[in-house]
C-alpha cells in the first residue's frame, strides 16, 4: 500500500470519526482533528492540521484545546521548534476512558444537579402534608436520583486510570479479544488485571 493509499484510507477514517462527533456531543471539526491526530499516530502542529483538514487557525486552536481539556490529547515542544504540536493519546482504553468521563461530566452530573434541585424544592416546608400526589411525585425523582448515583458509581468503578476498567468489564462480559460471540474468560477471579482495575 503506498502513501497515497495510506492518505486516502486516514482521510476516510478523518470522515467517519467527523460524522460521529454529534453522538458525543461535540462539532464535527473537533471530531475530525482528534480523528486526524490518532490515525497519522504522530504529532502535528496547528499548521499541519489547518492544510490537512482545510480548516481556519480559529477552528484548529479551539478544538485543540477542547481536546487537551478533554484528555485525549496532549501537547508537544520540540526543542528548536517554535511550534506547538499535538498528539493524539493512542491506548484506545484510555482514549474511551477519557470520553466517557467527559460525557458523565457534561451531561449526567448536571441532570443530577437538576433533579436534586427540584426534589428539595418540594419537600421542607413545614406544616404542609405532601399528599400522596406529592409524596408520588417526589418517589419518582428518588428513583431517577438512586439510579445515577449507581451510574457514577459504576462510571468511578470501570472508568478507572489508562481505562483499565473499562477493559476489566468487557474482559468479564468476554467482549475482549474477539467478537461478541467470542469466547468469555474461563477464570475472571483469578486474573489479578481485573481485579485491580475493578
Amino acid at each position: 500500500m503506498g502513501k497515497a493509499d495510506i492518505r486516502e484510507s486516514q482521510d476516510r477514517f478523518v470522515a467517519a470519526w467527523g460524522q460521529m462527533g454529534s453522538a458525543w456531543g461535540i462539532s464535527r471539526t473537533m471530531a475530525e482533528v482528534h480523528a486526524l491526530l490518532y490515525i497519522t499516530g504522530q504529532p502535528l502542529c496547528t499548521d499541519d492540521i489547518m492544510e490537512r483538514l482545510q480548516i481556519s487557525r480559529g477552528n484548529a486552536s479551539m478544538s485543540l484545546r477542547a481536546l487537551v481539556d478533554w484528555g485525549i490529547v496532549e501537547r508537544e515542544h520540540r526543542r528548536g521548534d517554535r511550534k506547538e504540536y499535538f498528539r493524539a493519546e493512542q491506548d484506545v482504553w484510555a482514549m474511551f476512558r477519557a470520553i466517557v468521563r467527559e460525557r458523565m461530566k457534561r451531561e449526567a452530573d448536571p441532570l443530577r444537579a437538576a433533579l436534586y434541585e427540584i426534589r428539595d424544592s418540594t419537600i421542607g416546608r413545614a406544616g404542609v402534608d405532601p399528599g400522596p400526589e406529592l409524596a408520588s411525585h417526589n418517589r419518582r425523582l428518588d428513583e431517577l436520583i438512586r439510579f445515577f448515583h449507581t451510574l457514577e458509581g459504576v462510571s468511578n468503578s470501570f472508568v478507572s486510570p489508562a481505562g483499565r476498567g473499562l477493559q476489566a468489564a468487557a474482559k468479564i462480559l468476554g467482549y475482549v479479544g474477539g467478537a461478541l460471540s467470542g469466547p468469555k474468560p474461563e477464570n475472571t477471579e483469578a486474573d489479578p488485571d481485573t481485579k485491580e482495575a475493578i
